[in-house]
């Protein structure tokens, strides 16, 4: 089935698309708590995502702590529409 994307169907990736195609962008601490993994596990799931052109990650330097933050790139956004269509057209044809 075309509109399947290997890279997104993982759980945790799906889970951060689903959640960053609803905000601009977020910030790792929410995302890793959404998951509830730990910073390795989600930090290795968005740089599969980054990797594939599908998040930015992005690290504004300011006062105080730096912060890691992710936002879904135009491409993600579409892959991921794509993904959720293939989805609901499978389930549609049980």
């Amino acid at each position: 089935m075309t509109g399947l994307n290997e890279v997104i169907h993982a759980p945790n990736r799906l889970r951060i698309c689903a959640f960053l195609s609803t905000v601009d962008q977020a910030e790792f601490g929410a995302i890793r708590d959404m998951l509830g993994v730990a910073d390795s596990v989600a930090s290795k799931q968005l740089k599969v995502l980054e990797d594939a052109g599908y998040v930015k990650l992005a690290k504004p330097t300011g006062r105080g702590r730096v912060k890691t933050w992710a936002a879904l790139t135009a491409q993600g956004k579409a892959a991921y529409a794509e993904h959720i269509a293939a989805l609901r057209a499978l389930i549609a044809a049980e």
